[in-house]
């Protein structure tokens, strides 16, 4: 599964592989990849099989679920479709409380005690999907674990989940994408370790000088 949803993922742009002309993060990091899964929605026959194996891994990872939560906004859409696809209710979490209305930060029924699962489309840090599983937790939700299209696997983000106690299965991941991005002639075979060695440390830009 994970080799399909990285050529899916690869064929439409929605990971993007440059390691000869890095992209520049937010936080000023350069970074060899750059990841926009909302190309997933326009892509019908990859939005098909995302959806799909998120259902999927639902079914087999999180039998118990009772109702899906997006995360707020990448999220929502793909918790919609999967949540049609095992008609389970779902919802969505915002960033933070709205400061208008009834003030709410979880949008869609949610009663204490019922078995949720986050879907989210990607995973860096980890931070703010955290954010998303406390509170669900400080609602009386029992946040069985999260379900996610993509993640980098950088330790910092395992160090966040773990420490938060929290389950993610991701359909896809930094290693896939690299494995078969060389596979398919996005990269250089060579890249390989140049993108391990981000991975590895993304603060340490040495693998920029790397193999050309």
């Amino acid at each position: 599964m994970k080799e399909d949803i990285a050529k899916g993922l690869l064929s439409i742009g929605a990971v993007f592989l440059r390691p000869e002309q890095p992209f520049t993060w937010a936080s000023g990091i350069k970074s060899p990849i750059y990841c926009d899964n909302r190309l997933i929605l326009t892509a019908p026959a990859v939005r098909d099989m995302v959806e799909a194996s998120l259902a999927e891994t639902v079914r087999n990872y999180y039998p118990d679920c009772e109702v899906l939560m997006g995360t707020s906004t990448a999220g929502i859409a793909h918790a919609a479709l999967t949540a049609q696809i095992l008609d389970l209710p779902m919802g969505y979490v915002r960033s933070g409380a709205k400061d208008h209305g009834r003030g709410n930060q979880i949008e869609g029924k949610l009663e204490p005690g019922q078995k949720v699962v986050v879907i989210e489309d990607l995973i860096s840090t980890g931070g703010s999907v955290i954010e998303v599983v406390e509170a669900l937790r400080a609602a009386g939700a029992q946040v069985l674990g999260i379900a996610s299209i993509f993640t980098y696997g950088m330790q910092k983000g395992l160090d966040r989940l773990a420490a938060a106690n929290v389950q993610n299965i991701s359909l896809c991941d930094f290693d896939t994408i690299a494995k078969v991005g060389a596979e398919e002639g996005y990269i250089k075979a060579e890249d390989v370790e140049r993108l391990m060695a981000f991975r590895a440390n993304p603060s340490d830009e040495s693998w920029i000088g790397g193999n050309k």
